[in-house]
């Protein structure tokens, strides 16, 4: 134990006289949470849409006004479509609302071809979707009211849905994609910080000197791991206060859960890491092995943002070989629904297999000798 105490208190004070070290830990991280909380969101509100009345009276008149009450849509009125082609092949609008002339005849009744047509710029299909959902919501909630003030029934509303969304009430996408970006941010952080680790050691030329040393590759091990572990404790802290008290995330489950899922999963980034580094004995390569390693395929195949039932069969087991898939899942679990202790620890027991293989192969790749 004093060999490791010392190879402890050597690389806390090499981090403490390099400040790369803590740039990446607390910096890096700060600067990626901004970047995703602010510039990554699925919610489209205020979607700029033409609405065309090529016709007017008191029904027209009340639909209209529900489209430009809907806080969802900021409408622009015209009474021909030709008036926002434009607008709409350039981009400053997402869709036109065609009302026709004969939508409705005197006194509100609706004839058999009454319709609204809806055009939508296709080259953005998920905000195509957007403008089509919001328009069928718009138009059902106004066929209620009619049929409410006129005392008769609606009949698309004798069987009405009323649902309810758990964990995420509000549906806001940032109360689960920022703790999915937090899970991204430390895969990157505790990959990257070790994995500058020895390669770093043997470009100095002091990995000679800890060869020489009595004490075996464990030792150098865990005298390297135990600083940056508590490095990458830290940024987790510093990133989840400012998902809570910047972003207003929801944080539902324990902090001591929170706690035990992150050292779990740094468990995995810092033996990835460590593989790196003892893999690739220079500086840049093992920086670059790290982002290609760590950050794309956690990025991409993580579910953070793209639905992992949604990818090819073989795609979807190689998911089950990362851990930050379950570290996702950890963290907009403990966020959101709070400290669900059955899965929390069927994804803990996952993380902790994958991390166990980083280490061992990464002690047989570590020989005590120069070649």
């Amino acid at each position: 134990m004093s060999h490791v105490k010392a190879l402890i208190k050597k690389e806390s004070l090499q981090i403490i006289r390099d400040p790369s070290s803590v740039l990446i830990a607390f910096v890096l991280p700060l600067i990626l949470l901004f970047i995703f909380g602010y510039g990554i969101n699925l919610d489209s509100n205020k979607v700029k849409i033409g609405l065309v009345l090529e016709n007017v009276n008191p029904d027209i008149t009340s639909l209209a006004t529900a489209f430009t009450n809907s806080r969802f849509l900021d409408v622009k009125i015209g009474r021909d479509r030709r008036e926002f082609q434009r607008d709409l092949v350039s981009g400053r609008l997402r869709g036109i609302v065609v009302v026709p002339q004969n939508f409705t005849k005197e006194h509100g009744r609706f004839i058999e071809s009454s319709k609204l047509q809806v055009i939508a710029d296709g080259s953005e299909p998920n905000t195509a979707l957007f403008v089509q959902n919001y328009v069928n919501g718009v138009v059902q909630i106004w066929l209620r009211h009619q049929a409410d003030d006129r005392g008769g029934i609606q009949s698309d509303s004798l069987i009405q849905v009323d649902p309810r969304f758990w964990y995420n009430a509000e549906l806001k996408s940032k109360n689960s994609l920022i703790p999915g970006s937090i899970a991204i941010i430390i895969t990157l952080i505790g990959t990257l910080l070790t994995a500058l680790v020895i390669s770093r050691e043997w470009e100095r030329g002091t990995m000679e000197a800890l060869m020489a040393t009595p004490v075996s590759i464990v030792d150098i091990l865990v005298g390297k791991i135990v600083p940056y572990f508590l490095l990458g404790i830290g940024s987790m802290l510093v990133c989840s206060l400012v998902a809570v008290f910047l972003f207003g995330v929801p944080l539902r489950g324990s902090v001591l859960g929170l706690l035990a899922v992150t050292s779990v999963f740094l468990i995995c980034a810092l033996g990835q890491g460590l593989l790196i580094s003892s893999i690739a004995r220079d500086h840049l390569v093992a920086s670059l092995a790290a982002l290609m390693s760590a950050f794309l395929p956690a990025f991409m195949l993580s579910g953070f943002i793209f639905e992992i039932s949604s990818m090819p069969t073989p795609i979807q087991v190689m998911t089950h070989l990362l851990a930050v898939r379950y570290f996702v899942t950890c963290l907009q679990t403990i966020f959101l629904a709070g400290s669900v202790k059955v899965l929390l620890m069927k994804c803990m027991g996952a993380m902790a297999l994958i991390g166990g293989a980083f280490f061992l192969i990464t002690i047989s790749k570590i020989k005590k000798r120069l070649d």
